[in-house]
């Protein structure tokens, strides 16, 4: 098993979606992109996912641009096809026409030396669900706050 080495993260994710299902989807990237991912340069906090003509998108996945590139240098919010098995995408536009639901996002990562995003389908929360998820987070904190000043 390759190992795993992660790129960046969409800590927003978890606290504005339920996440119900994971999936990892290869990317189609260009030479200066991959380069720039690479050095670290990249942002999915505001990177959504979308089917369209049977294929799937990320749209607002930030890569900068990189620094030693020359005129054909890439668009650095340009979409971006995700590479996932024709069932995985029909399990996708299913569940998101029928259900409701949304794709979003959750991370990107080295496997290998090729990069992969991890989406995920998810559920919006409302607001009830979000100050919950604040209660749980406070108490987790606490309660790790307490045992570490109980060893001391």
């Amino acid at each position: 098993m390759p190992l795993e080495k992660n790129i960046c993260s969409n800590k927003k994710a978890g606290f504005e979606y339920f996440i119900l299902d994971k999936f990892e989807a290869g990317i189609k990237l260009t030479g200066t992109e991959i380069k720039s991912i690479r050095a670290g340069k990249v942002n999915i906090n505001d990177a959504y996912v979308i089917l369209r003509n049977n294929k799937v998108f990320i749209v607002n996945m930030f890569v900068a641009k990189y620094d030693y590139g020359n005129i054909f240098n890439h668009d650095e919010l340009r979409s971006r096809e995700l590479l996932l098995n024709q069932s995985e995408i029909n399990k996708l536009n299913t569940k998101v026409k029928t259900a409701g639901l949304t794709v979003v996002a959750l991370r990107a990562y080295f496997k290998g030396g090729l990069v992969k995003i991890e989406i995920a389908l998810a559920r919006g929360k409302k607001l009830q669900d979000k100050r919950e998820t604040i209660k749980e987070r406070d108490i987790k904190r606490n309660i790790a706050k307490d045992i570490k000043n109980s060893y001391r």
